[in-house]
């Protein structure tokens, strides 16, 4: 089977992405998972699928796979490349994009300077809904990590977050405790662990241990979670930069039942074609 495909990223958080509206492709996870292999495969975080939209109120619809082949229901830097794809494919030409994803509908606006707003909806703090086992709501939840205790902000953006305020993110353990959070059993499908330090009222800064990819150079969900977690413990203003190890993102948000925006450049690497 031949296949078309383009290689895009967003702040470094790269991005294989395949039409499956004007070709007839079907991938596998382990296809996937190989594809992402960056040594005999194209190499990515994700593997972003454009399809037919399954009802009439949608443009597209849109799914995501992670390195290791799992599917994944959000990820606001490749939510901003599938906006760029669709029109630099000349699959639409509007500026509102509606699309449906595994999380419910999420809307796209591409501005001027090609720049992508992302309507991410509002985040859901329930604990049934993140998903985090947990009594009652919480700020910080306390989470127990090799016998020692760990403090988080916990919330969902159409996917799982655990947040956690450090004091440098060059020196945060991200490589050894972001692994043992992300699939701590408080977090029953796993989560993304975000490290996050609070530079001034304006600015955070953020790496993050994704959910089934490891730490990325970018997660735009990652940055609307640590934003909503900084916003609502007031350590922040809105709109708040948050300063990725590939570039700043734009997060604004007005408060509890509100959309979280986020704001940030997509960029295309490669067109490709190979034999599956």
């Amino acid at each position: 089977m031949r296949l078309h495909f383009t290689k895009m990223h967003g702040l470094g958080n790269d991005f294989m992405v395949i039409d499956q509206i004007t070709q007839n492709v079907q991938i596998t996870s382990e296809q996937v998972a190989r594809l992402a292999d960056r040594h005999r495969g194209v190499g990515f975080d994700q593997l972003l699928i454009v399809s037919p939209p399954t009802s009439p109120e949608v443009d597209f619809r849109y799914r995501i796979f992670n390195a290791d082949g799992s599917e994944v229901e959000q990820c606001g830097n490749g939510a901003r490349c599938f906006a760029r794809f669709v029109r630099d494919k000349r699959l639409t030409n509007k500026n509102r994009i509606v699309v449906e994803t595994l999380s419910g509908i999420i809307e796209l606006r591409v501005n001027e300077r090609e720049e992508v707003t992302v309507d991410m909806g509002p985040p859901i703090f329930e604990p049934a809904r993140i998903p985090l086992v947990a009594d009652a709501q919480q700020d910080p939840y306390v989470f127990e990590v090799d016998g020692q205790p760990v403090e988080l902000g916990g919330v969902s953006m159409g996917n799982p977050h655990g947040v956690l305020i450090v004091d440098n993110v060059d020196t945060a353990p991200v490589e050894t405790l972001g692994p043992a959070l992300e699939k701590h059993t408080n977090f029953p499908k796993r989560a993304n662990i975000g490290f996050m330090q609070i530079v001034d009222r304006q600015r955070v800064r953020l790496r993050v241990f994704e959910r089934g990819a490891g730490e990325t150079q970018a997660c735009g969900t990652g940055a609307c979670a640590a934003a909503v977690i900084a916003l609502r413990r007031n350590l922040v203003d809105s709109p708040v930069n948050v300063q990725l190890p590939g570039g700043t993102l734009s997060i604004q948000w007005q408060g509890e039942g509100q959309p979280v925006l986020m704001t940030g450049p997509a960029t295309t690497v490669f067109e490709g074609t190979l034999i599956l």
